[in-house]
């Protein structure tokens, strides 16, 4: 299994495993981690599973696609490490993935 690490606003850290095919956002979800709303099932239609993918892992991540960007548009605090939760795919290569929770969802 792969280890997520979902830290909120306030410093708490929430270590997960996660299946490989799922999405970070899925993974939050069955592991009720506060602050991913996710509002839409992982449909790409809303912002309410806004994370920032930690420094060290924004390259293996990557960026995210132009739709997910224009989603983004309705996030709160959007920053360059900005990414929708539900559009990053569990893989092997995300093993001990940090991301940050905001302090609210849009």
């Amino acid at each position: 299994m792969t280890k997520i690490t979902f830290i909120e606003a306030d410093g708490t850290r929430h270590e997960t495993d996660a299946e490989a095919g799922a999405t970070v956002m899925e993974t939050a979800i069955m592991n009720a981690v506060p602050g991913i709303v996710a509002e839409c099932g992982g449909a790409c239609t809303c912002a309410t599973c806004h994370v920032y993918v930690d420094k060290e892992w924004e390259e293996t991540v990557g960026g995210p696609s132009a739709m997910e960007e224009d989603m983004l548009d309705f996030a709160f605090e959007v920053k360059p490490s900005s990414r929708l939760s539900c559009q990053i795919k569990v893989k092997d290569e995300l093993d001990g993935l940090v991301v940050h929770v905001p302090g609210r969802q849009g």
